[in-house]
């Protein structure tokens, strides 16, 4: 199985990072093309893999092509690439916005297309993707997509119609809680506790708490009462924070991001 990457931003790479860990296919496998030659010798020193500065030769010999474009930038490069897409390989999207009919119509309505949206933890193989295919992709197709995709993360699938919601609640959502753990170690800064050690405790109550979600099977409200004793802190914090409109803003922030996707 080839590999090839059109284009290798940080997502690209969180990508390539988690094939080559979980040894989905060697580095020789994998094929990238970026603009810069420069950033491209920084990849083939730091993965081992084949590196190009010409998206055509990344279509011409790979069978799982996957997009890590901007997406305004693949009009371009489907231009480029479509009259080198042969038969029976796999396009995969991880753009935001751009739909599965708009690579048919771009590509070719007999393409196998998968539509991916992944988000920044994958850096650290904790991403979290959604995933929706067309008819011509087989079922051992998309489970061998989810396995690549599985190992930065967790991937699941999704239907089409509920990716831009992807966007705003996965794609878009950890500059919402890199927010607040900087303004939660603000707080604490505020307080009198030294910055490096405000974010190390905001930052690893963030993390224990998902985890705690994710394992328990627990409700998040069902959680939050746990915390919040009868006239203890925790339920003035909260007071604070409903006063403060925080599940309001929240809500707000992951609509903003859906209506973005939706008009990409």
């Amino acid at each position: 199985m080839k590999i090839g990457f059109v284009g290798m931003g940080n997502m690209a790479q969180a990508v390539v990072g988690g094939i080559l860990k979980k040894g989905i296919c060697a580095p020789l496998d994998i094929i990238a093309s970026r603009r810069s030659q420069i950033e491209l010798d920084k990849m083939k020193e730091k993965y081992g893999i084949i590196v190009t500065t010409d998206n055509v030769e990344v279509v011409k010999t790979s069978d799982i092509i996957i997009l890590a474009v901007k997406p305004q930038m693949l009009k371009q490069v489907t231009t480029q690439i479509k009259e080198f897409v042969k038969e029976g390989q796999i396009i995969v999207s991880l753009a935001a916005g751009k739909t599965i009919g708009w690579f048919e119509e771009e590509l070719g309505g007999n393409c196998k297309i998968v539509r991916c949206m992944p988000n920044t933890p994958a850096l650290v193989l904790e991403g979290c993707t959604g995933v929706c295919y067309n008819s011509m992709v087989t079922e051992d197709e998309i489970k061998q997509i989810l396995t690549i995709l599985s190992s930065f993360g967790k991937a699941e699938l999704v239907s089409e119609h509920m990716m831009d919601a992807v966007v705003g609640v996965s794609g878009s959502s950890p500059a919402y809680v890199f927010m607040m753990i900087e303004a939660m170690a603000d707080g604490a800064v505020a307080a009198g506790m030294p910055r490096k050690q405000a974010y190390e405790f905001a930052a690893q109550a963030v993390y224990g708490s998902a985890k705690l979600v994710m394992e328990s099977g627990k409700h998040p409200g069902e959680l939050k009462d746990m915390v919040c004793s009868p006239g203890g802190t925790t339920i003035a914090a909260v007071k604070a924070l409903e006063e403060g409109g925080f599940r309001a803003s929240i809500m707000n922030a992951v609509a903003a991001s859906v209506e973005k996707s939706r008009s990409l």
